[in-house]
Formats: structure tokens, C-alpha cells, sequence
């Protein structure tokens, strides 16, 4: 004889195993997620297609100052040079990829 007790706990199981089964292929979808940012076009970055800009900003940054051996962020500058590389980008270079857009607007000399 089950009381309302014994009936309660085994929804409650239940309810906890179809939330991690739900859960669990999500979270083998994102581990599987892996971009190539070399290969990341301005087209992909203007229309949204890859990641958000902004994630792609920041790991420019941290790639191209670990380049240089800086260590330190200006928020405000990283977030004028990812606009200005979406502006390129959008007005100015559809076909190549971000980095080379990056390459050339912050080449020395400009």
C-alpha cells in the first residue's frame, strides 16, 4: 500500500530525470562548439552568423595584445575598434576574413 509520501517522491525523481535528460544533450551541443576565428568572415560577422561580435571582440583582443605581451584592457577602446571593425566590415570588405580586417585598420601608420 503506497502512501502520498512514496507517490510524491517518485514524481519528484521523475521530474528531476526528464530535467537533466533535457539538459544533458545541451550541454554536449555547446562542448561540441569550436570556431576557427582565422576563417571568420566580415559577411559572418555583420550578419550574425557565427557568434556574438562582441565575444569575437574580446578574443581579438586578448589574441592580438597577448601578441604584443600587454596584459591590460581599455573597455572603451576594445569596444570603438569592434565597432570600427563591423563598420569596415559592413561599408567596406564583405569577402575577407575579420582578422584581415583587423590587419588593415589598425596597421601601423593609420
Amino acid at each position: 500500500m503506497r502512501t502520498d509520501g512514496e507517490s510524491g517522491g517518485k514524481m519528484l525523481k521523475a521530474s528531476r530525470l526528464g530535467i537533466l535528460t533535457a539538459l544533458v544533450p545541451f550541454s554536449i551541443a555547446q562542448a561540441q562548439t569550436t570556431i576557427d576565428v582565422a576563417k571568420i568572415t566580415c559577411k559572418q560577422l555583420v550578419l550574425l552568423k557565427v557568434a556574438d561580435p562582441n565575444y569575437i571582440a574580446i578574443w581579438l583582443s586578448g589574441y592580438y595584445n597577448g601578441k604584443r605581451g600587454t596584459t591590460t584592457v581599455d573597455v572603451e577602446l576594445l569596444k570603438d575598434h569592434a565597432q570600427q571593425i563591423r563598420t569596415y566590415c559592413l561599408y567596406r570588405d564583405k569577402g575577407g576574413t575579420v582578422m584581415e580586417a583587423v590587419e588593415k585598420v589598425f596597421s601601423p601608420g593609420k
